[in-house]
């Protein structure tokens, strides 16, 4: 392996205008980047235009650069799903083409009934709902009562909400892994999540202690790296969506300006391998709860750090900025969407980027990550350094 790093920064939900089959997933037109830009009289995301963002999409206040900084274009999940586990998978080479157990009805009663056994309470919801409004239709009833709040949403999630005043977070805790036990085919599905909050009725707020409980990943480019002698360093949630199998250390935080920190304290460290990074505002606090607004201040607040990240890169340093699926804002809905994602790469000496075109599989950046460090490769994916002018195989 070599004497290296690859960073690659996945910004949560910020998709790039809909996939050939995302009628099939109720999310024709879909375009996170661009409705959002249009929701807010334009993106003020100089550096991220600099870069070549411009380039990928039609985004109102993106121009295109005329010499962009980055290599760019867009790639397209072919997993079946549009979860934030399935797209970190495929980033990392591991295609699911058979899609994790939704239940867009709610919960079966059997499982609900089988999961207050095995904890020993009753427990209260079950239905498809959006966390925030779940806690504030049911949260006063689980402070009298204690029985935890489960809910699913549009993606293969079981999700356990608890004041950490009445539960606390330890045990919230450990009725996920109760779950994620419980939870066999045909029932398998993607993640359990620790949903902790405070506060009191009509003021609930989550707290940062959110905890994700994923399914094993099949092996993937971060176990090469790990065989490889290499370190697998993380920003986010990350450890969490392959289980924190081949992680050297996880850093999780309770917001963007949190990891941009994180990231910046890892690569001021000397190490080889990767550095793979969640930032998951714009997911959580805005798509998920229709804020374009909000969307575009996230986006604003990263690309605001882009120079001091650029500045922070060695000369053996490979920057990928990424993401994992769309998260429309200005939809109807409130869930995931199925998009295009895009891809900017930063490699060492590059003046003008290539325009990458329209990438077959989110694998390629796993595969990427695989060629500029010397290992193994994992899954479908082809290296984009073989479309840029800096081979260095």
């Amino acid at each position: 392996m070599r004497n290296a790093r690859a960073i690659v920064v996945v910004l949560d939900g910020v998709g790039v205008g809909a996939l050939p089959d995302a009628a099939a997933y109720g999310d024709e037109g879909a375009h996170t980047l661009a409705h959002t830009a249009q929701a807010v009289d334009g993106l003020a995301v100089p550096h991220l235009a600099a870069m070549g963002l411009g380039h990928i999409a039609t985004v109102l206040g993106v121009p295109r650069s005329p010499a962009p900084g980055s290599h760019h274009g867009r790639l397209t999940e072919i997993s079946a799903g549009k979860d934030t586990i399935t797209g970190h998978w495929e980033l990392m080479g591991v295609v699911t083409s058979v899609p994790f157990p939704t239940y867009p009805a709610g919960l079966p009663g059997r499982l609900l009934d089988e999961f207050a056994r095995r904890i020993g309470r009753p427990v209260l919801g079950g239905q498809v709902a959006s966390g925030t409004e779940i806690i504030a239709e049911l949260g006063g009833e689980h402070l009298k009562t204690g029985c935890p709040v489960v809910y699913t949403s549009a993606d293969s999630v079981f999700q356990i909400a608890a004041h950490e005043g009445i539960v606390p977070v330890d045990q919230l805790y450990q009725w996920c892994q109760i779950a994620r036990g419980m939870l066999q085919p045909p029932d398998h599905m993607a993640r359990v999540i620790a949903r902790p909050f405070a506060g009191e009725p009509g003021a609930f707020v989550r707290t940062p202690r959110r905890r994700d409980f994923a399914l094993p990943s099949p092996p993937n480019q971060l176990d090469a790296v790990a065989a490889a002698g290499g370190e697998v360093r993380g920003v986010g949630k990350v450890d969490d969506m392959f289980a924190g199998r081949a992680f050297s250390t996880c850093r999780h935080v309770g917001s963007n300006a949190e990891g941009i920190t994180a990231l910046m304290d890892a690569l001021a460290s000397d190490f080889a391998g990767v550095v793979l990074v969640n930032l998951n505002d714009t997911d959580t606090r805005y798509g998920h709860r229709n804020d374009p607004e909000g969307f575009a201040a996230s986006l604003e607040e990263f690309d605001a750090a882009v120079p001091a990240l650029l500045a922070r890169l060695r000369p053996d340093d490979l920057l990928i900025i990424t993401a994992d699926h769309g998260c429309d804002p200005t939809t109807p809905s409130t869930d995931h969407t199925r998009e295009y994602v895009p891809v900017l790469v930063r490699e060492p000496g590059c003046v003008v980027g290539r325009d990458l075109g329209t990438r077959p599989t989110l694998a390629d950046v796993g595969a990427t990550a695989a060629e500029w460090l010397g290992v193994e490769r994992i899954g479908p994916g082809t290296s984009l350094l073989a479309e840029t002018d800096g081979s260095i195989a």
